[in-house]
């Protein structure tokens, strides 16, 4: 069956970070609105095979699918905004593309031609930008094309756009060319020359942009609307002005009152049927502007001063604080800087704290300081991954006084070690693609703070690590307290942690943020801020 899905390319120019990602995913809300099936794919120039081995300084947090693909924290937005699950498909980079080309090759695939970047890596880009709309599932297709407009490692991509708009016509594939309007406030004037230079590199390559999106300080008037139609060789209407706002969540209305949805569906011969349905996102936007109370959430990880590392954690606080009408104020805290004699200082004002995932020893005494203030203060607790082991240690060592309990990932040599590697993971040697990835099923004890959370005994949630509780203590850690509130049925590991005598203290094997959705927001995070609530409410 030969497919008639639309395609929709996102290129950026002048500078990086310029927020193509939540374009992409604010567009494809509005199409979402108008009845249409959408879902939107990352190509990232990078030679890495995926961010799975990078550092999040390096590249922010990574996000994990459901089928097990470690990804750009983008699709985490693409998932939010539209409330779908990605998978492996939705991320593709250039180390993914030359791997499997270099494969071909090995395999003798190419019949001994010489194979170069035109036209093998270029068709293997195109067959990937086509593959998930050929199964049908939907009717457009967004590709946000990382990096900036005149990147080396970009020219592939560029060109193997310009390609495939050749091949399927302009009705069927256009691109959308983001990029940035400065503000000189000496001259106080805002500066078109940055997007036509960019526009002229984009056409140097062979693509001609058919929709400007101007990210903006100040509004743009007719005058330099005009001006940038053109010199950079756009219709006037598809000038689409991208101003600065409150928050990300109000982008998709932004674009909404400048038309992007009309000028997209036009260019792409698609029905437009009244406006879009946004009636979940004006709610969630209200409650989210208008909120009732305020509560003040530590977020306790050692990749603190980037957000982007800690992007989906953040977000949750976010969609959890506007189910609860209440504003999620989160300090971050650096867990290198916590000791026992500062601990009190650092803490003693939250309402909550939540302890963040990671790998390796750094930090991880002050992780687990924090966690023996918040246990013996009853704050409420919420650790996720590295920050639920952390507490199965704090607990062994200051409970069970197992002095020397450790993680065999900080100590292999420990006497106690309450974390140990999975035993499927001891004989692996290769670091990429190689953790426990992905969904797995857990089922949940009643009478635990889990049970009423979910409201269900069988769950399944997304997974990113290689350690584990140790079973060998499990019976030790229950008889003092703490309990395994959900087992993962196949393999029995032990998937959430609770304490028995405390207000509100879970911790969670698995990364409940890579779940949580705007018309969707995770229940942990949910029950989380209400504890932080009932907590504030109780001191104040």
């Amino acid at each position: 069956m030969k497919s008639n899905c639309k395609y929709i390319f996102v290129t950026g120019g002048v500078t990086s970070s310029l927020g193509k990602g939540i374009f992409a995913a604010s567009l494809a809300r509005l199409l979402q609105g108008h009845g249409f099936r959408v879902t939107i794919q990352k190509f990232d120039p990078y030679i890495n095979v995926d961010p799975g081995t990078l550092n999040p300084y390096e590249h922010g947090e990574c996000f994990v699918t459901d089928d097990g693909a470690e990804t750009d924290l983008d699709l985490g937005h693409y998932e939010r905004f539209l409330g779908i699950e990605t998978s492996q498909s939705n991320n593709v980079t250039t180390g993914a593309v030359y791997q499997t080309v270099i494969n071909k090759e090995r395999a003798g695939d190419y019949l001994g031609k010489t194979v170069q970047v035109i036209p093998h890596i270029t068709d293997e880009l195109q067959r990937r930008m086509m593959l998930l709309g050929e199964s049908g599932d939907y009717d457009i297709i967004i590709t946000e094309i990382g990096g900036t407009v005149g990147d080396i490692e970009s020219f592939p991509f560029v060109e193997a756009v310009r390609q495939l708009k050749w091949k399927l016509g302009n009705t069927r594939c256009i691109t959308v060319h983001l990029t940035l309007i400065p503000y000189l406030a000496s001259a106080k004037e805002l500066k078109t020359k940055p997007t036509q230079h960019s526009v002229k590199m984009l056409l140097e390559s062979g693509l001609q942009a058919d929709i400007l999106v101007c990210r903006t300080e100040y509004p743009l008037n007719k005058e330099i609307r005009r001006k940038l139609a053109l010199f950079c060789n756009v219709n006037i209407n598809a000038v689409i002005e991208a101003i600065d706002v409150d928050t990300i969540y109000d982008v998709p209305l932004s674009l909404l009152k400048e038309g992007l949805d009309d000028i997209v569906l036009s260019k792409l011969r698609l029905p437009k049927n009244g406006e879009p349905d946004l009636t979940t996102w004006k709610e969630f936007l209200s409650r989210l502007k208008n909120p009732t109370r305020t509560v003040r959430v530590g977020l306790v990880g050692k990749y603190v001063e980037l957000q982007d590392a800690y992007k989906s954690i953040l977000e949750s606080f976010i969609h959890a604080g506007a189910a609860n009408e209440c504003k999620v104020d989160v300090v971050s805290i650096q867990s290198d800087h916590i000791t026992s004699e500062n601990v009190h200082d650092k803490l003693k004002d939250l309402n909550g704290v939540l302890v963040a995932p990671g790998f390796g020893d750094r930090g991880i005494e002050g992780k687990i300081t924090a966690i023996q203030y918040v246990r013996e203060h009853n704050i409420p607790f919420f650790g996720i991954c590295l920050g639920m082991q952390c507490s199965v240690i704090e607990f062994g060592r200051n409970v069970l006084h197992l002095k020397d309990a450790h993680s065999t990932e900080m100590n292999p040599k420990t006497k106690h070690p309450v974390i140990d590697m999975m035993e499927e993971q001891k004989n692996i040697t290769e670091m990429g693609g190689t953790m426990r990835l992905g969904s797995y099923d857990c089922r949940l004890y009643k009478k635990t703070k889990a049970f009423e959370t979910y409201r269900s005994q069988s769950i399944s949630e997304r997974h990113r690590h290689r350690y584990e509780f140790n079973n060998d203590y499990l019976k030790d850690f229950e008889a003092k307290g703490m309990t395994a509130a959900g087992i993962n049925p196949q393999q029995n590991l032990v998937e959430i942690v609770e304490l028995k005598d405390h207000p509100w203290f879970v911790g969670v094997q698995f990364h409940p943020e890579l779940k949580s959705k705007v018309d969707k927001p995770h229940p942990l995070f949910v029950a989380f801020i209400k504890a932080a609530i009932v907590n504030n409410e109780k001191n104040s």
